[in-house]
């Protein structure tokens, strides 16, 4: 996520800012130029250079261990924007040893070609200006909602975060299917892909809701009828995206509990 946040980044004619990246797996010469430089650790981090905005794109996980030797590198001015799942501003800022001014987003992967969607929450001691900066930069990927209320961001990791798995795994689900109908197996993933594909680029164009353009599509007693009566008898469809997402949210917070 954040070789693809970078890229987006480098596109943006509007930013003027400098890129220093530590990455101990370096190896994307692809994404080097002359406002971006590479570091393997932070040992090799320029002395004396104060950023005024960090990026934490690492898993939860591994944010602990990150932080243990990165809250070094900021100084009293430093804000920190943190792209993990789960781990509150509270949480974060206990591990960088106090009052720190953190962000957290919550991104997800169509990012990488500039059609992500993130939410973007700021807490009270970040500056405005800085808050601003954060939404440049995300904005580069893709579209930015902003949240007042942190705890909505569990929610929002369940439902945007975790999103994109929840379509691709809508087609495989259709391709399999269609193969089942007897289909060959590259053009049953084709007609998937790009039905979901024109679905979505349909909804992102048109004003009508998608209850209302599922309606217009559905003619009554037509085939798209009869599927829609097996995937939406008894809500077996909502129930299970419901139960799909409440389980993504509660992991969410179990991560914040955990890290």
């Amino acid at each position: 996520m954040g070789s693809a946040m970078l890229a987006g980044w480098q596109k943006d004619t509007q930013l003027t800012a400098e890129f220093h990246v530590i990455e101990p797996m370096l190896d994307a010469p692809e994404l080097a130029n002359s406002n971006t430089y590479f570091y393997n650790s932070l040992s090799e981090f320029p002395d004396g250079f104060v950023p005024e905005l960090v990026v934490l794109a690492v898993k939860p996980q591994m944010m602990a261990a990150v932080l243990e030797e990165a809250r070094f590198l900021g100084g009293a001015d430093t804000s920190w924007l943190s792209i993990a799942a789960g781990l509150s501003t509270q949480k974060l800022s206990a591990m960088l040893g106090g009052e720190a001014k953190i962000l957290r987003a919550m991104p997800n992967t169509p990012a990488a070609i500039g059609m992500g969607i993130t939410a973007l929450f700021a807490g009270h001691q970040v500056a405005a200006a800085v808050s601003a900066l954060s939404e440049q930069l995300l904005g580069a990927c893709g579209s930015v909602v902003r949240l007042e209320d942190e705890k909505l961001m569990d929610a929002v990791t369940a439902l945007s975060g975790s999103g994109p798995a929840y379509v691709f795994l809508l087609a495989e689900t259709m391709a399999a299917a269609g193969q089942r109908l007897g289909l060959p197996a590259d053009m049953a993933m084709q007609l998937a892909i790009e039905t979901i594909k024109g679905a979505g680029a349909l909804m992102a164009e048109d004003a009508a809701p998608p209850a209302i353009l599922r309606e217009n599509v559905t003619s009554k007693g037509g085939t798209t009828a009869a599927a829609l009566s097996v995937l939406m008898t008894d809500d077996r469809m909502a129930d299970l995206l419901d139960d799909a997402l409440t389980a993504a949210a509660r992991r969410a917070a179990e991560l914040d509990a955990q890290g």
